[in-house]
């Protein structure tokens, strides 16, 4: 399945993430771990692509991730949680259509590793302005939270997440994706 995720997100700081936690509390929470992958020297990164297993607690899904003008074209193919343990566990990745644009940049899919993950606790709810989205997220040590919007219209979305934080009184805070807030905290070579 491929399709345009067009998504506005902030940082939350422990106190806005308790507002907004009791706000959705209504919503169940589900965890899921992202699991990353790049090879050696980086080459999913030089051509801007993002790889990642993501695991729920009865299935798992393959995403690649390749940045738009606006939003990022996502590859998605459903996997069996045990599929995912394999391929986390080998790294000996199929040709599939979201393998398929990695191999067309040039890059061997047996190079490709396990990086690590990030574990996420999220609340996510359809609200009449786009998927919402409350995240608790941990990795290498580092606990942060984090709330992502999902449209359809990148101008009228962007206005609604504005709209939406000055409402819950949250100051917006610069997100990077959380893959490169995962990768930051890798040994630089």
């Amino acid at each position: 399945m491929k399709h345009l995720e067009i998504e506005y997100k902030t940082l939350l700081t422990k106190d806005e993430f308790k507002r907004l936690d009791l706000l959705f509390s209504h919503v169940p929470q589900v965890t899921q771990t992202n699991y990353y992958f790049d090879t050696a020297d980086f080459q999913l990164k030089k051509h801007r692509l993002s790889l990642r297993i993501r695991t729920f607690s009865q299935s798992a899904e393959l995403t690649l991730k390749i940045p738009q003008d606006v939003g990022n074209l996502e590859f998605n193919a459903e996997l069996s949680l045990e599929k995912a343990k394999e391929l986390i566990r080998t790294g000996h990745f199929p040709i599939n259509t979201v393998t398929q644009p990695i191999l067309d940049a040039g890059i061997d899919l047996s190079k490709l590793n396990l990086l690590g993950n990030l574990t996420t606790i999220r609340r996510e709810s359809q609200i009449d302005i786009g998927l919402i989205a409350l995240d608790s997220n941990r990795y290498a040590q580092i606990k942060d939270y984090e709330l992502e919007l999902e449209v359809n219209d990148a101008s009228k979305g962007e206005a609604d997440f504005q709209a939406f934080l000055k409402k819950y009184n949250i100051n917006y805070k610069f997100a990077k994706s959380k893959l490169a807030r995962f990768a930051s905290t890798l040994p630089k070579n």
